[in-house]
């Protein structure tokens, strides 16, 4: 019998800065997070770097004591790879290249690089490479700047010029015929969506990593690839769901997260169509994280660049069996009572009483609370149908018996 391959990671380090407009409790907040995706692309973090400064330096980033620490660090503990939380501007990338000597990447390289790996279907490929491109672009203009400002002279006469134009436009080109691709394929898909009939579309949205695919597999029956990792799926999945003797689609999106890179946001702005086209929305949020309440307000953010923030949307609020609570010891007259003291009945009193029966608290892995999911969900498609359909009323009851 064959022993389970170990996977190699990739030793890491991080780093990040506490600015004006990043303290160090966000600060670490961001950092847990890029770890998360550092390990989902195949690194191991070994230590953190942080700095408090006014604004990145615009040569290195950090400064110069700070990256003499770090060069230091990564010599001595044979680390491959270091990366920054925040996107690095060319002529920074190459600086700090030369300094460490080790392979450089920020967080918007390491999203795509997550992307790449993830991407399945030709369509997701495209769209990641087509994001790829247009963050490599500048980047490579950053490469050859030293030569263009030395037209000519000793040393850069010859194929200097022109293997930077050579550069420029085999890039242009291919970001040209990516985006054509793009479009023959988004023609090919709203066919489809256009040959799905009149059923009522439902949409699950998140952040990434809340368990949208795994309650799509609880809901549809279906077999969705979902692991604890991030952005588990990146192509759409979209499976018809009878519920009670009412069929609709469901989809299952691409998740967002903080600091989303702006080519991606763009390149997948097609993918995002069946939530545009969707007639309700289930938002689900992963209310075992402690930055729960900044994912519901990314997500809503990313809504709003797709004009969907005026759809029906019910806020389903996944993983209370893994939610806990902070305690504060009765004698304890020091500690400051949070948000991370509050019990989930206490949750429930602040500002989700005001969304009423529209927000749900389940637990998809253990299949907790999803009679009553269901049963919610059933009666808004219902509501959506019958108003589509006043004829067919009779054939769906307001309410559905117990399966």
């Amino acid at each position: 019998m064959l022993e389970k391959e170990e996977i190699a990671y990739e030793k890491t380090v991080l780093i990040g800065i506490v600015t004006k407009n990043q303290d160090e409790e966000k600060l670490n907040e961001f950092l847990d997070e890029l770890e998360f995706l550092t390990y989902t692309a195949g690194g191991e973090v070994v230590k953190r770097f942080t700095q408090k400064m006014d604004m990145p330096n615009s040569k290195t980033f950090i400064g110069t004591g700070k990256m003499e620490d770090v060069r230091v660090y990564v010599e001595q503990n044979d680390i491959g790879t270091v990366v920054f939380d925040d996107e690095l501007s060319p002529g920074q990338l190459r600086n700090i290249e030369r300094i460490l000597k080790a392979k450089i990447i920020d967080r918007t390289n390491l999203i795509l690089d997550i992307f790449a790996q993830r991407a399945q279907t030709s369509y997701a490929r495209t769209q990641v490479e087509l994001a790829q491109y247009q963050y490599l672009l500048p980047r490579l203009t950053g490469l050859w700047t030293h030569l263009e400002r030395q037209r000519g002279g000793i040393g850069m006469r010859g194929p200097g010029e022109t293997e930077i134009e050579t550069d420029r436009r085999i890039v242009r080109d291919r970001i040209s015929l990516l985006k054509k691709k793009l479009l023959t394929i988004d023609k090919q898909m709203a066919t489809q969506r256009g040959n799905r009939g009149k059923l009522v579309r439902v949409a699950l949205v998140g952040y990434t990593n809340v368990g949208k695919s795994t309650l799509m597999n609880v809901i549809a029956k279906s077999q969705v690839f979902a692991e604890n990792k991030l952005f588990a799926t990146l192509d759409t999945t979209v499976r018809k769901v009878v519920i009670g003797n009412l069929p609709f689609l469901l989809s299952d999106t691409v998740g967002f997260i903080r600091k989303l890179p702006t080519q991606l946001v763009e390149s997948f702005k097609s993918t995002l169509d069946e939530v545009r086209e969707a007639d309700l929305l289930l938002h689900v949020v992963d209310i075992s994280h402690p930055q729960f309440e900044d994912h519901i307000e990314s997500v809503n953010r990313i809504l709003n660049e797709i004009d969907c923030t005026d759809k029906a949307t019910i806020m389903v609020f996944n993983k209370i069996d893994a939610y806990e609570h902070q305690t504060i010891d009765e004698d304890d007259l020091t500690t400051e009572r949070t948000k991370a003291h509050y019990t989930l009945e206490e949750w429930k009193q602040t500002w989700m009483s005001k969304i009423g029966d529209n927000a749900l608290f389940i637990s998809a892995i253990n299949k907790e609370n999803i009679d009553d999911f269901r049963k919610r969900v059933y009666k808004e498609v219902r509501d959506i149908h019958v108003t589509r359909f006043p004829y067919n009323n009779f054939l769906y009851p307001e309410i559905i018996s117990e399966e």
